[in-house]
């Protein structure tokens, strides 16, 4: 099997694989202060409620990570109990996928793999939404080249922000509010998070198909995605693990 990892701010995404099929997936909060020892002890956890055996089913680790602290522990664990190197989505890494960018080595590795995966399962020309800490807007081409995009602030920070700036705003759960008006105050928190970021979406995604010249196929991921994407007229799909997949898709490319 497989062990995909995605590490971003926020969450880890982490996926097993049984050739193609993705076997069970979990996330879990980013936390650069675990030992390799103890992501050990927690990826081992996972796959014994599900009645997979961490040392002996694991024949592979591929991994992309946003936090250098936590790809250093993720090597670490890789060597020391599975005894081989993971493949690290970094540059230099085989992806088959070209990067015309002013520096390249900015492009953040979840960025690339989540074009990869995009392209491998729609084609191109496409534009990712991925829903994290930052709301991602990245664009490739037919052909599988990244050719840049847009970072916006994520949902979760700006939602984090408004309830610690406003000493009477309390924190609230993103989800869809009765109606746009909102009848209390957490409704109306609610309402500004669901149909701005939602009028936020579909109005860059308007911005980088004119930019295009032609229609992308446009695909939605991340954590946070499902609160906003029902209100995006501009979303083709809704795919919750296309980062995971584009990390198999780089594994299988690298081995």
């Amino acid at each position: 099997m497989l062990l995909a990892v995605d590490v971003g701010n926020s969450n880890t995404v982490i996926g097993v694989y049984e050739g193609t099929e993705l076997v069970e997936h979990w996330r879990i909060a980013t936390d650069s202060r675990r030992t390799a020892d103890e992501l050990a002890l927690l990826f081992q956890g996972f796959m014994a409620f599900q009645n997979l055996s961490f040392s002996r089913n694991v024949h592979g680790v591929v991994l992309s990570s946003v936090v250098p602290l936590m790809t250093e522990r993720l090597v670490e664990m890789t060597r020391k109990y599975f005894h081989f190197a993971p493949v690290v989505v970094r540059p230099g890494t085989k992806t088959g996928f070209a990067i015309n960018m002013d520096n390249p080595r900015e492009v953040g590795a979840d960025r690339l793999v989540n074009a990869i995966a995009a392209h491998d399962q729609f084609g191109g020309p496409g534009i990712v939404v991925d829903f994290g800490t930052s709301t991602n807007f990245d664009v490739y081409t037919a052909d599988g080249t990244f050719i840049g995009g847009v970072i916006a602030p994520g949902v979760m920070l700006s939602m984090e922000a408004l309830s610690s700036r406003g000493a009477q705003l309390p924190k609230f759960e993103l989800r869809r509010p009765r109606s746009a008006i909102g009848r209390n105050t957490v409704e109306a928190m609610q309402s500004g998070a669901v149909y701005g970021f939602a009028g936020q979406v579909d109005r860059i995604v308007e911005k980088l198909t004119e930019a295009l010249e032609e229609e992308p196929v446009v695909i939605a991921t991340g954590g946070l995605a499902s609160a906003i994407v029902e209100e995006c007229h501009t979303i083709s799909h809704h795919e919750p693990w296309l980062t995971l997949s584009g990390l198999r898709i780089i594994w299988d490319r690298n081995t």
